[in-house]
């Protein structure tokens, strides 16, 4: 497949990327096999995860913007790999709220429902304090007071509590 990228110069260079269709290919493979090991478990990998000692987070802040052709093309892939699975992107308001925009999307087909799902999100983290404590940077009960107010990103913490929330 052969992609034209645009050059700020507005020149323009084509590029070969052969491994595309052997991507999308391992994707389909790879759900395939995932969906079958899901259905075999009985939930023991998820009580063995749940006892394993927390470690310490410390947040890393990206040091470089990637160039906008190498961006440009992380975004096709994407969007071929979503394509592969029968899934596709959805755009949500930036304004801090946008984890619990997209979450709230797929639980209840609408972006608008953010403050309901940030809301049991920080209920979550509250009544299972010790299953995220361990990773979060500062007092815990200032994190869970910061995570309530709107605007406040998410990060893997809350994104954990979501997915724990909607399995239990």
């Amino acid at each position: 497949m052969t992609h034209i990228i645009q050059n700020e110069g507005g020149s323009s260079s084509s590029t070969s990327i052969s491994s595309e269709r052997t991507d999308t290919d391992d994707d389909r493979m790879i759900a395939i096999v995932l969906s079958e090991e899901y259905a075999s478990l009985d939930g023991a990998a998820a009580r063995r995860l749940s006892n394993m000692s927390s470690v310490p987070h410390v947040p890393r802040i990206n040091t470089f913007i990637p160039e906008l052709s190498n961006a440009t093309l992380d975004h096709q892939r994407l969007l071929q790999r979503l394509n592969a699975y029968g899934l596709y992107e959805v755009k949500v308001s930036g304004d801090g709220n946008c984890q619990f925009r997209a979450l709230s999307d797929q639980m209840y087909r609408s972006p608008e429902h953010h403050k309901h799902v940030r809301k049991e999100i920080v209920k979550q983290l509250k009544e299972c304090h010790s299953l995220y404590e361990g990773y979060v940077p500062m007092k815990y009960k200032h994190y869970c007071k910061k995570m309530a107010k709107s605007g406040e990103w998410g990060d893997h913490i809350t994104l954990q509590a979501a997915a724990d929330k909607s399995c239990g």
